[in-house]
């Protein structure tokens, strides 16, 4: 077997989108409707409503298999309204050269979703002031967005510095609406929706 069959593309050998920054990181197009109701993407396979959205907002390894593998989940997702570009972690004790990949794979899966007509919402996350350099790059603005508080509302630290990132994405990116998951600050602003996890949405059923 050749060296060229072998080789890791890392998906460039499937698509190479316009880049935004220094990063070159693939555009997501604005979305300006979103579904009342969400699940998380381990339960989309086994879904039988499809009105519904997909968020991912669980742990990585769970959409690692989408990075690997994006055509197997293109189909699956038209069926659904919307699906969120997938929240690869940015933590701020992440090597920030880990935190600008995952900040690229979110981005090309969903440019590449988009591509294939998928309704792809753009998730943001931010790291420490530090990653306002980039990670915003081929976020639009005035769309719809989703952002999740979930790991940051422990003390007063994490808090401040989840609000510093909060209001530079509403001042950069203008949002229509902000589909939030996790705990809601009283000083959140913009336009919110809060999304249920799934323990919220099976209480409420029983």
């Amino acid at each position: 077997m050749s060296y060229k069959a072998t080789r890791n593309w890392e998906n460039a050998n499937k698509m190479v989108f316009e880049g935004y920054g220094e990063y070159e990181i693939p555009g997501i197009a604005p979305v300006y409707e979103v579904p009342d109701s969400w699940i998380s993407f381990n339960y989309a396979r086994t879904a039988k409503d499809h009105s519904v959205g997909v968020h991912h907002f669980v742990d990585d390894y769970q959409f690692l298999r989408e990075w690997t593998q994006p055509d197997a989940y293109i189909e699956l997702f038209k069926k659904f309204a919307c699906v969120t570009s997938p929240d690869f972690s940015t933590y701020a004790d992440f090597p920030v050269a880990l935190q600008i990949y995952n900040h690229y794979r979110k981005h090309w899966i969903g440019a590449y979703l988009q591509y294939h007509g998928v309704n792809v919402i753009p998730t943001i996350s931010w790291s420490t002031p530090d990653s306002f350099a980039w990670c915003f790059d081929g976020e639009p603005v005035g769309s719809v967005v989703a952002v999740s508080s979930v790991g940051t509302m422990q003390n007063k630290e994490y808090r401040r510095r989840f609000m510093q990132g909060y209001n530079e994405m509403l001042a950069r990116l203008q949002p229509s609406k902000i589909l939030f998951y996790g705990s809601v600050p009283d000083d959140a602003g913009g336009n919110v929706i809060r999304v249920k996890s799934f323990t919220e949405t099976m209480r409420e059923v029983k």
